[in-house]
């Protein structure tokens, strides 16, 4: 078959249409970039927020009308929670369950036998060869109230140690320079199989030679000092982003988060300390139920004292299902919405401070794009080239100097060392 692979969504969902992508080539089929050569189309949608359910309904709506004839299946989040609606979209095939995704390709291809070994055979790179993202676990044993994705993707489970260090292995010699270790709650690594994030760390920089290795979205009391002294072999990248929810204990609370304001300001300055360089970012939930002006103002004054590089920002949306979706004390939208937007502006402008402090210096940046014209310095710093180097640079690590910031504000501008 000619099958094509979509997502939206978050970096497990990118880590899951890679392995899809090796075990569709591996069972002898053909991947296609457009929806309308295909045979056959995977949606693998999310549903994170209320918007991006009505993304996912938008883009199945898009692939049927692009190709009428291929088969369409659904997964991920939005069909998994919301899957009667799902099967009730215009030409939805098939709906397939968070819970059954380890077997996609087997479900819709019986003959294509098991999922092969991640060691079996090079990658098909869906997305270039530059970085990849590998999911290492799925799950979460933990119920922030606000969190629909703990629903959408169930309990708890970890990759042995010994695969993900053969995929890394296959990604290096199939010319990848660098891994972004991706899940659900990626701090919790381990905890079905007697070992933890840090020893999984340390074994793919004992037995692997991938170039960079990186860390997805962790949870602040997933980070202990274990992993912390990881980061002193120099390919562990020095970025960590740690979800900051709210700077108010009270909405904390009501969050169901493990965190308070002091506990997270004291793990900021660890991080700090252990890790010279690092470049911290976070998220934060815009308009929570019983949010008050005090409560904002105390999330407005952890976000600065933080001085983190970048923020994610997200006006509360109510989510069926949860905890959040029933509390008293909505915070009207348009405040929501007014109280975003100023974390925005207050993000863009730490953001564009954080990038003009690296002005000068000369980083040593991972090469991608067809024309080797930009990449990532080890702090996730995004650099944009004044001379392409050409293809034949693609994937390779090139030392930088950093000239200025670009007129949006979002990424560093520089030119190649000789």
């Amino acid at each position: 078959m000619r099958v094509h692979l979509q997502m939206l969504g978050c970096r497990l969902n990118e880590a899951e249409l890679q392995g899809w992508a090796r075990d569709f080539t591996a069972a002898g089929h053909e991947l296609v970039a457009a929806a309308d050569d295909a045979d056959l189309v995977i949606f693998n949608t999310c549903a994170v927020t209320a918007e991006a359910s009505r993304k996912s309904r938008q883009q199945i709506r898009r692939a049927r009308r692009a190709n009428p004839s291929a088969r369409l299946v659904v997964t991920g989040c939005f069909g998994t929670l919301e899957r009667e609606r799902a099967q009730a979209l215009l030409g939805v095939d098939r709906v397939i369950d968070n819970r059954d995704k380890t077997r996609l390709v087997r479900l819709v291809d019986p003959a294509a036998g098991p999922a092969r070994d991640a060691s079996a055979a090079a990658p098909c790179m869906l997305r270039g060869r530059d970085r990849a993202f590998v999911k290492v676990q799925d799950g979460c044993r933990y119920s922030c109230a606000y969190c629909v994705v703990t629903l959408a993707r169930g309990a708890e489970w970890s990759r042995p140690v010994a695969e993900v260090v053969a995929e890394v292995n296959a990604l290096h010699a199939a010319g990848v320079g660098e891994v972004v270790l991706t899940g659900v709650h990626v701090g919790g690594y381990g905890a079905d199989r007697d070992t933890t994030l840090a020893a999984l760390v340390a074994a793919l920089l004992a037995e692997t030679d991938m170039p960079r290795l990186r860390l997805a979205s962790l949870e602040p009391w997933a980070v202990d000092d274990a992993l912390l002294g990881c980061y002193a072999d120099p390919r562990l990248m020095p970025h960590l982003h740690l979800p900051l929810q709210s700077g108010s204990d009270a909405v904390l609370r009501r969050m169901a988060r493990r965190c308070r304001r002091a506990d997270f300001l004291r793990l900021v300055e660890r991080v700090r300390a252990a890790v010279p360089g690092v470049h911290l970012t976070s998220d934060v939930i815009a308009g929570f139920p019983g949010e008050s002006e005090a409560d904002w103002a105390q999330t407005l004054e952890v976000v600065e004292a933080a001085r983190f590089g970048d923020l994610h920002v997200f006006p509360f949306s109510p989510r069926a299902g949860t905890r959040a979706a029933c509390l008293p004390d909505a915070v009207p939208e348009a405040i929501r919405q007014a109280r975003a937007r100023a974390l925005l502006d207050l993000a863009a402008r730490r953001r564009r401070d954080h990038l003009e402090a690296q002005v000068g210096r000369v980083a040593e940046v991972l090469l991608e794009g067809e024309v080797a014209d930009g990449g990532y310095t080890p702090d996730y710093l995004r650099v944009t080239l004044d001379t392409p180097l050409g293809p034949e640079w693609r994937g390779l690590v090139r030392p930088v100097r950093l000239l200025g910031v670009d007129a949006r504000g979002g990424a560093l501008c520089g030119t190649p060392c000789p």
